[in-house]
């Protein structure tokens, strides 16, 4: 990933300079690094920056690698919105990729994070999908959550989900927060943490 180095009288020339010269827009210019430097005889400032280009190619080559290392062909189509870059990967292999409930693909996404945070230092919200395999998993742990809510207000027997990650919980949490039959708690300890559905009192 390449990283620039400008300077100029004060931060706000040192990047209009920056914009002009990389021939980018203010919300895709990364600021790594600022320093003012005092002389003897004047004051100037600079940055060393970085481009949303630069950190989504940087991206697309560590995936790829980690993908390499997986003996997995997969291509790559990657967005940005605001502070977050969301890929979907298109490959042959999806079962390998997804792992049991996801859990290959949530390593992936950890580990990707963790290198694109040590190199820029900036924690942008990496998240990885293959095809649409998290889309369905939502809507399915949707599903799954009010047909069990239904069960519990019926039954008046609580019931315990299987073991989910934080976000997965929190869908279930949230998809049953206005329900006026159940609620919700988490419990056990990661990477066992599960959502328990519980009957209100009458």
């Amino acid at each position: 990933m390449n990283i620039y180095i400008f300077e100029d009288k004060t931060e706000e020339e040192t990047k209009k300079k920056a914009l002009n010269d990389l021939n980018v827009i203010e919300e895709n210019l990364i600021i790594l690094k600022k320093n003012t430097k005092n002389g003897i005889i004047k004051k100037s400032f600079s940055i060393e920056v970085t481009t949303m280009d630069e950190v989504i190619n940087y991206i697309k080559e560590e995936l790829n690698e980690i993908l390499n290392l997986m003996n997995i062909k997969a291509n790559l189509e990657i967005r940005k919105r605001e502070n977050k870059i969301e890929i979907k990967m298109f490959s042959n292999n999806n079962s390998i990729l997804i792992g049991k409930n996801g859990k290959t693909l949530e390593s992936i996404q950890i580990l990707l994070r963790q290198i694109v945070k040590n190199k820029i230092n900036i924690p942008y919200l990496i998240i990885i999908d293959v095809e649409n395999y998290k889309e369905k998993r939502n809507k399915n742990i949707e599903y799954l959550a009010k047909k069990l809510a239904k069960e519990v207000a019926n039954t008046q027997i609580e019931t315990s989900m299987d073991n989910m990650n934080s976000y997965e919980r929190r869908l279930v949490h949230n998809v049953l927060s206005n329900n006026k039959y159940v609620y919700t708690v988490s419990e056990g300890e990661e990477p066992n943490r599960h959502v328990v559905i519980k009957p209100r009192e009458e």
